[in-house]
């Protein structure tokens, strides 16, 4: 297997762009993609980083992604490391990639003391139910994700 994965550098901002689109894509989301290389620079390059991504080239060829961040615990008094994305290229499926990224995050989280690795998927994408699942991971069924977003975001910051 002729696979690396490598911290993601401002030059990869194009390429970041364009995975996420064919997540976003993949997902049946891509009307919410609206992320622009500006924002990527200043969250992932900027003054105050708030993420984090890798890169899997495979034989020196971008075939996917990781973006992360930390989370916390308060339970466990100790950092997690939520994953928000994970994708590779679909023909590049079924040759350990998503596998790698999903222990490299794992060593990056035992390397720096955090309690968990977690991370939400589609309730309809069985496949990578079935992968999360093969790797030990288990659904939190008895937690539900709460957003607020846009003009419900608005009219909550200004009481």
């Amino acid at each position: 297997m002729s696979l690396s994965i490598r911290p993601a550098v401002p030059n990869d901002i194009p390429l970041i762009l364009q995975l996420i689109r064919k997540l976003a894509e993949y997902e049946r989301l891509l009307t919410h993609a609206v992320a622009t290389a500006e924002d990527l620079q200043k969250a992932l390059f900027g003054e105050r980083p708030v993420a984090e991504t890798v890169i899997a080239e495979w034989e020196g060829q971008a075939v996917g992604f990781a973006l992360f961040f930390y989370n916390f615990s308060t339970f466990r008094g100790k950092p997690g490391i939520y994953l928000e994305d994970l994708f590779v290229e679909p023909e590049f499926r079924g040759k350990g990639i998503g596998q790698e990224l999903l222990r490299h995050l794992a060593k990056l989280a035992k390397e720096r003391d955090c309690a968990r690795l977690e991370w939400s998927v589609l309730d309809w994408n069985e496949p990578a139910i079935g992968f999360y699942r093969s790797l030990g991971a288990v659904p939190l069924s008895d937690w539900t994700i709460y957003r607020v977003t846009d003009e419900a975001l608005d009219a909550l910051a200004c009481g």
